[in-house]
């Protein structure tokens, strides 16, 4: 049984939440589940992050990780046609892409394969500008105020 949410009451009511509220959308469209390749997300702290992916029989150069905006694309495809007799097949070697959204101002910083398990590793690089920073307070002579000026003048009854 799938339950779906109605969106539409919050993208009438907030402002600049409208690409969490599409994702939460995209993600409950989500039909059909494919589970090859197996993958492992792990966030080593607050800003580090992995994408391990268990691609058994690619090459790298059979293998493409691009990142557009905030999504992350996986893909593999097999260089030729493997025309074996095989009495059993059991390491799979079809195509795949695998996509992963990924939050904003998060970047791959570099990919390995070893033994069949390709790595992936993002960070979250805030720019200068969203970091916190500290607010000095001046002391000394205080601003001189505004002159308060009266708009209209008083009315006087005739």
């Amino acid at each position: 049984m799938r339950t779906t949410f109605d969106f539409s009451p919050l993208f009438r009511s907030s402002i600049g939440f409208d690409r969490m509220l599409n994702a939460l959308e995209a993600a409950s469209r989500v039909e059909t589940f494919d589970n090859w390749p197996p993958y492992d997300i792990t966030k080593a702290d607050d800003e580090t992050y992995r994408v391990s992916l268990a691609v058994a029989g690619f090459s790298p150069d059979e293998l493409s990780i691009t990142q557009e905006q905030n999504m992350l694309m996986v893909s593999g495809q097999k260089a030729g046609e493997d025309n074996g007799q095989y009495l059993h097949r059991g390491i799979a070697g079809r195509a795949f892409q695998r996509r992963f959204e990924l939050a904003d101002h998060v970047k791959v910083v570099g990919a390995n394969l070893v033994n069949g398990l390709l790595t992936i590793d993002l960070k979250r690089e805030l720019p200068e500008e969203m970091k916190p920073r500290r607010i000095e307070i001046a002391t000394g002579e205080a601003l001189p105020q505004a002159e308060t000026r009266q708009i209209e003048a008083e009315k006087h009854a005739a």
